[in-house]
């Protein structure tokens, strides 16, 4: 297999968010490959927009974005128990492209959150948004990072041994899957 591409999409909007700092680490630990970082912020979804505009170009990018990448990694805050608002907008919109591009790709979700779960609910709760368009999400290991703000160095990298082996066991796994 040629370099993979690995796509992340953070479902913080924040340039600096814990969540994009926990995709680069990913694709570092994921070893060799070509790293995009989407870009999910997107108006509102509104059928009667989509109708009179059709698609935002946003939504267009992110979705060719998806059919390019060899594997797709998500990494979603925990806002009031759930994923956020934008994730969420942004798969709404995805979903509006003529065909799936997300069947059949492999994808491993991740989080990481201000509070001691480390985003567990919302990663969840991501896992169910994802059924219907039937990507190969990864089953584990389960990367839910606690206390976000205090597990990176000044340099973004991750510090926490456990958190460490973890993302790396799920890179590897995610390596496997695609040689499948």
């Amino acid at each position: 297999m040629s370099t993979p591409t690995l796509l992340g999409i953070s479902g913080s909007l924040r340039a600096g968010a814990n969540n994009r700092k926990l995709l680069r680490e990913a694709a570092r630990l994921f070893g060799d490959c070509t790293y995009v970082e989407a870009d999910i912020l997107m108006p509102l979804y509104d059928g009667d927009d989509e109708e009179a505009d059709g698609l935002p170009e946003a939504a267009e990018t992110l979705a060719g974005q998806i059919v390019e990448a060899d594997a797709v990694l998500i990494s979603t805050p925990e806002y009031n128990k759930g994923p956020s608002g934008a994730l969420k907008n942004a798969l709404d919109w995805v979903s509006r492209i003529q065909g799936n591009p997300w069947a059949d790709k492999p994808l491993a979700v991740m989080s990481a959150a201000a509070g001691r779960a480390g985003g567990e609910r919302a990663q969840m709760i991501l896992r169910g948004y994802m059924v219907p368009f039937h990507p190969r999400i990864l089953q584990g290991p389960e990367v839910h990072l606690a206390e976000c703000h205090n597990q990176f160095d000044e340099d973004g990298t991750l510090k926490g041994d456990i958190y460490i082996k973890t993302l790396r066991d799920l890179m590897q796994k995610l390596r496997a899957e695609l040689r499948r």
